[in-house]
């Protein structure tokens, strides 16, 4: 039974009762009893009615309140009703409302301005629930792990089977690395915490760093380069001009021992000279010009490096698998460097392919549909490994026997210098894939 009913029923029990009193003293005594009962009753009856409305009003604004929170309508107000101590607790309300209301305001606020900022950010934000399943993905770091937000929403990390994706779910809570996923690139990750209604959340940051490493990298190896090649240049110069120097005193030995001593001094010079030109492979790769760009034909250059390497002993046995949907793809690059980048790329390709064993292959690929146009040359070789692929295009590095590092570096340096984004990276069916895109 509700309040009101309740409330109902106890003001006509009683008056009920009143009116029994009244009738049996009207009776019992005199019959002007009935008058003063009739007068009690009015009168009662007035006052328990004003009452009953007073306090069923009440009851209604309390319900008006309840509702007006229940429903989160905080920009409604209650209205004093003349009480005091009703009036002190309608204002107490009120102030209570419109500090939600503007509680709310400001996290709206902050929500919003925060989810400009992610979204804007040029790092990668990864958010993940209460499972570690991931809740929201911010535009770079979709780009960075290369797959829509929607398609990643509600999937684990673990699920995304890229090098990117494994190296965020093994980095532990609060902790920070650098990392290179496809050799060419350089990304610091970082896992972060928060707390979420009482339970831990996580949440990732993927900074790319591949520009300013590569311009701290360049310098420090630049200078590296320079003072070594200093230093052997002005040793080379030195010895060789004492050797040719001794090599006048072979006149004065006998003719038995004058051509071992010959041949010795020649075998120096001979090395002297090769550490010079060793040296300064290493130097051209950081003077190297700035592309001169013009239009050419990217498929006549792949034309002439494939007759070219297709002499070489190694490559007698390899397959070519051409795959172009143009017999002509103009572009805008430095003939002569785009060049000797590509030489090296399927240089290493076929290289790669001859050390495979049987069935070797190399596939050239060339998308120019698409805006802007795209280049793969791919071999069916034994694939990268992890440290291979987390040291590509460093400086000193070579995964082959007798390797100077020089030959993907210069590669990164030319590419880089027109703009292109490239990767190498290894493919789903375990082959190695080189890939240019001509932005």
């Amino acid at each position: 039974m509700s309040f009101r009913a309740r409330l109902v029923t106890y003001f006509v029990v009683v008056h009920l009762a009143m009116a029994g009193l009244g009738g049996w003293l009207a009776w019992a005594y005199s019959p002007f009893w009935v008058l003063a009962v009739e007068a009690a009753l009015a009168l009662s009856l007035g006052v328990g009615i004003a009452l009953v409305r007073r306090a069923i009003a009440y009851r209604a604004l309390a319900s008006d309140a309840r509702r007006l929170v229940q429903d989160e309508a905080f920009t409604s107000r209650l209205l004093p009703v003349g009480e005091a101590d009703v009036d002190d607790l309608i204002a107490l309300y009120n102030r209570m409302v419109d500090r939600l209301r503007d509680e709310r305001v400001h996290l709206a606020e902050q929500h919003q301005f925060l989810a400009r900022v992610i979204a804007a950010s040029p790092s990668g934000i990864v958010v993940l629930g209460f499972d570690d399943e991931i809740t929201s993905v911010n535009p770079a770091a979709a780009r960075l792990l290369g797959r829509p937000a929607e398609s990643m929403t509600g999937a684990r990390l673990s699920a995304l089977a890229t090098p990117l994706g494994d190296a965020l779910t093994a980095l532990p809570p609060g902790d920070s690395r650098v990392i290179g996923p496809d050799g060419a690139t350089r990304l610091r990750l970082q896992r972060g915490g928060f707390v979420d209604r009482g339970f831990p959340r996580s949440f990732l940051v993927i900074e790319e760093l591949t520009g300013e490493l590569r311009q701290a990298e360049r310098a420090a190896y630049e200078k590296l380069i320079r003072v070594m090649s200093h230093e052997v240049n002005n040793t080379v110069a030195s010895s060789t001009s004492l050797l040719q120097s001794a090599l006048t005193y072979a006149r004065d030995l006998s003719q038995e021992d004058r051509g071992d001593f010959e041949t010795a001094l020649g075998v120096v010079i001979a090395r002297t000279h090769q550490l010079n030109a060793f040296m300064k492979g290493f130097a051209d790769v950081f003077r190297l010009p700035a592309p001169a760009r013009q239009p050419c034909e990217l498929v006549e250059i792949l034309e002439r490096v494939v007759a070219l390497l297709s002499a070489r002993p190694e490559a007698g046995g390899i397959a070519w698998r051409w795959q172009l949907d143009a017999p002509a793809v103009r572009i805008s690059a430095d003939p002569a460097q785009l060049e000797q980048a590509i030489l090296n790329i399927v240089k290493n390709a076929v290289e790669a392919a001859a050390a495979g064993g049987a069935d070797a292959a190399v596939a050239i690929r060339v998308a120019s549909k698409t805006d802007p146009p795209v280049l793969v040359v791919e071999d069916s070789g034994p694939g990268l490994t992890a440290e291979a692929q987390a040291n590509l295009f460093t400086p000193f590095f070579s995964t082959k026997p007798g390797g100077q590092g020089i030959g993907l570096t210069l590669v990164g340096e030319i590419l880089a210098g027109h703009g292109f984004d490239y990767v190498l990276e290894r493919t789903d069916r375990d082959t190695t894939a080189f890939r240019i895109t001509f932005t």
